[in-house]
């Protein structure tokens, strides 16, 4: 409820009251209108603004405020788009009688009948202080906390009814029809982040930075409630849309639903149980009351990962049950840290305690969405409350306000089903999940160049959800260097015709092989093979992959061997993809993982002085030795090894590796003692 002093509550009761409203329209180019209710179409106005669907509570709502009005006014409609109207209503709390200053009540100035016209220099009034200096006004002391100020005919007191953007502006012959929303609708800006984390109040922060809406609240207010310090992550795998999407899953983590206030700012409300008001019978034109109570002793939110619904209860259990569905900000992390923040979200709906209600009354504009009351007389119970869930004010007319709700014993069956939605979640991943064609690609960062030995140039990880079969395609562009050798396997041997020379002016050329390889098994049928000359020359490669193991990260590499010469990939000119029925699983890291080191030959025989050669027996060097008499030992160029390790898991692990012993080196079994492991 906006802040209003007593004397505006007792006011606003009266059976006679007097008041106006004012207005001013801001233009985007600086232009100012002020309008009065003279300037308004008799019946045309209206606010309206909810928190809640028609039929049941809900959390984490980001329902837009409405203001719809005429206007006898020949402002050019084309100047107002996105022009901010702001509206104000003028309540008078003291009247004045004729020649004596402030009406006789109750002494704060609020409980005497309206008449008289007094004056504003307040000769007549008790006391004869004038309107300054004390701050008193014919024995009325006005509140320096409101916004209160003297008219000739008493004292008002002026609250805001909201700032709201212009939608539509339409011309009529003498009016203008002005529609327009609060800053809500900024929110429904394009959210492109993928991945982020923070906490709720971090999230705000960034929605409202990026839709230029301040915010209402302080840090220290939202870390104060019960999720408010929880870290909670955005994963790429969201349906997180616009930011007004991540302001609603936010809000559902805090408990509670955001608007817009009356001061264009953003604000986090919760659902109370103590009534701020109490509507009497009189103040009501009609009423209807239920017969029940809306209360929630259950949540229901499904996890993504495992598309489960995850119930959590009350002791007893026997109210409604609020279905969160999924949200992605609590979809990764530790289980217990989700189950805490679900009963977190429990224990605040737990507080929802309602009649349902629709009532017309005389009107209090001081009145807000999520407002808790309570009503006496008539079919209402004084010792029940509601929540105001909508309101909608008619300038110069009645109020409406309403609090829906669902019927505990009535939705007993669905809230059971809700139980055990399990069975149809499952279903509709699998059928989701099957129905789709997935593809997934493949561009090298690193160059690569490629000689005798197999060099991995392409590697690919991907998942299924069933074991389907998958297609591998793939472009390399290679840039071949033949060199003297020529001749490679296949190549006909020393018979003299294909020597490496070709027969064209003296091209050499190049054996280009290529290897595929599927979770760690080699395809020796399939070994795609080019004979290249020197220069730029482009491969297409395919295999149609079978034996897919489901729901675990398969590994499709690609390894190239040249005879004859090299062959440089660079970055860029190496693509490939793979695509399938199904692919949408994302497998879990299974704790691998995959290490390649190169290092020089090692060779045996002595070695010359200060060359790092081999001698006699022509195997390749070590360019690291220390240039004495090495004969019959083993020379190897020394080398250091330093791995740094950044692995995110949610789940302490241990890993050991050792190696000791006696280990075989080479062809010749050469026995040598290596000490040390490595924890």
């Amino acid at each position: 409820m906006y802040p209003v002093s007593q004397d505006f509550l007792d006011a606003v009761k009266r059976k006679t009251r007097k008041y106006y409203w004012t207005g001013r329209i801001s233009t985007v180019g600086g232009d100012v209108y002020e309008f009065g209710q003279e300037d308004m179409v008799r019946g045309s106005g209206y606010i309206s603004s909810q928190c809640c669907g028609n039929s049941e509570i809900e959390l984490g709502t980001v329902y837009a405020a409405e203001l719809g009005i005429s206007l006898f006014s020949e402002i050019d409609r084309y100047t107002l788009e996105n022009a901010v109207v702001e509206l104000f209503y003028h309540l008078r709390i003291a009247g004045l009688n004729a020649g004596s200053g402030v009406e006789s009540g109750s002494g704060s100035g609020g409980s005497g009948m309206e008449g008289g016209s007094g004056v504003q220099n307040g000769s007549g009034s008790e006391g004869g202080s004038g309107p300054s200096g004390s701050g008193l006004y014919g024995g009325y002391e006005l509140d320096e906390r409101f916004e209160q100020e003297i008219r000739e005919d008493g004292i008002y007191e002026k609250i805001p009814m909201g700032i709201f953007e212009v939608s539509e502006a339409n011309r009529r012959v003498r009016t203008l029809e002005i529609t327009a929303y609060d800053y809500m609708l900024r929110f429904d800006k394009a959210f492109r982040m993928a991945e982020s984390i923070g906490t709720a109040y971090d999230f705000m922060v960034l929605c409202a930075r990026a839709c230029r809406v301040e915010l209402a609240q302080s840090r220290a207010e939202i870390e104060h409630l019960a999720n408010g310090t929880v870290a909670l992550s955005i994963y790429e795998d969201n349906d997180i849309e616009t930011y007004r999407d991540l302001l609603s899953y936010v809000g559902q983590v805090l408990g509670g639903f955001f608007v817009i206030n009356r001061g264009g700012k953003l604000e986090l409300r919760k659902y109370g149980n103590r009534p701020v008001l109490t509507v009497e019978r009189r103040q009501r034109f009609s009423s209807s009351f239920s017969d029940f109570i809306t209360r929630y002793t259950a949540v229901s939110s499904t996890n993504m990962r495992t598309l489960i619904a995850e119930y959590y209860a009350l002791d007893p259990d026997n109210g409604l049950t609020m279905n969160l569905g999924i949200n992605p900000l609590i979809q990764f992390g530790l289980e217990a840290t989700r189950e805490q923040v679900c009963r977190n979200i429990l224990d605040d709906l737990a507080v929802v305690n309602y009649v349902p209600f629709d009532s017309d009354t005389i009107g209090n504009p001081a009145i807000d969405v999520g407002d808790v009351l309570a009503f006496s007389g008539g079919q209402a119970d004084q010792s029940k409350y509601a929540c105001v869930t909508a309101c909608s004010v008619k300038i110069g007319g009645r109020q409406t306000i309403k609090c829906v709700g669902k019927n505990p014993r009535l939705a007993q069956a669905k809230r059971k089903n809700d139980k055990n939605i399990a069975g149809l979640m499952n279903q509709l991943g699998a059928n989701k999940e099957n129905g789709r064609f997935g593809i997934h690609t493949f561009t090298n960062a690193a160059a690569y160049e490629v000689a005798g030995t197999d060099t991995r140039i392409i590697s690919m990880e991907f998942a299924t959800a069933e074991a389907d079969h998958a297609q591998f395609f793939g472009q390399v562009i290679v840039d071949v260097w033949p060199d003297g050798a020529g001749a490679g396997p296949g190549a006909g041997g020393g018979s003299g015709t294909e020597t490496g020379s070709g027969s064209a002016a003296g091209d050499r050329y190049v054996d280009v092989i290529f290897t595929f390889e599927l979770n760690n098994q080699r395809i020796p049928l399939h070994c795609p093979q080019e004979r290249w000359h020197s220069g730029v020359h482009t491969i297409l490669l395919y295999y149609p992959i079978e034996d897919i193991v489901p729901n675990f990260v398969n590994v499709f590499n690609v390894y190239m061997k040249c005879y004859g010469g090299t062959g440089d990939v660079n970055p860029g000119m190496c693509v490939a993809s793979i695509s399938g029925q199904g692919m949408g699983a994302s497998g879990a890291w299974d704790g691998r993982i995959d290490v390649e080191e190169y290092v020089e030959r090692f060779a045996f025989g002595h070695a010359d002085a200060g060359s790092g050669r081999v001698g006699s027996n022509g195997l390749a060097g070590s360019n690291g030795s220390s240039g004495s008499n090495a004969g019959g030992c083993l020379a190897v160029k020394a080398f250091e090894e330093s791995d740094e390790w950044e692995i995110k898991e949610t789940m302490r692990k241990t890993m050991t590796d050792a190696f000791a012993g006696r280990t075989v080196i080479g062809g010749f079994a050469m026995p040598i003692d290596v000490d040390g492991s490595n924890d």
